[in-house]
């Protein structure tokens, strides 16, 4: 499995968003380029400690379960459900939400980790560190493949 915390795949990623333009058009969902730049930034927050998002019951009830199917290899399929909190509907600034994107994986890789919460995921609830690094690399995957990077 990739990881962020792995240098070389953490700047295969940042590759990956060098290659996204202002005009770069999502094959399916219905956020903009730079929504979605702006998307990805929540779920590395969480990871990081910075952002805190209160547990949700169908998370309850249902977070352990998936939460054993995000470590498989498989990567996300398009129309998963986001939560409310990581909706990004108003309008960005491209540029400003690429670099945000970009510091906030180099924070990620740099910080290891040691550098992850200890709080609980939101809808998956208490995970471990590979779990953490598994859903950055395929969020930031799914969400890439949706803009054809």
């Amino acid at each position: 499995m990739k990881s962020l915390f792995n240098p070389s795949e953490s700047n295969h990623i940042i590759q990956r968003i060098g290659k996204l333009t202002p005009e770069s058009q999502g094959v399916w969902g219905r956020m903009n380029v730079a929504q979605m730049l702006a998307h990805c930034q929540c779920n590395l927050r969480i990871a990081l400690g910075e952002q805190s998002v209160k547990r949700v019951l169908v998370g309850i009830l249902f977070g352990g379960f998936a939460r054993k199917q995000l470590v498989k290899p498989e990567p996300f399929k398009k129309g998963l459900p986001t939560a409310r909190e990581f909706l990004v509907a108003d309008q960005r600034d491209f540029e400003k939400e690429k670099s945000e994107l970009k510091a906030l994986i180099e924070k990620f890789t740099n910080g290891g980790p040691e550098g992850l919460t200890d709080d609980p995921h939101p809808f998956f609830g208490r995970m471990t560190q590979q779990e953490w690094d598994v859903l950055q690399w395929k969020h930031l995957d799914h969400h890439f493949r949706q803009f054809g990077v």
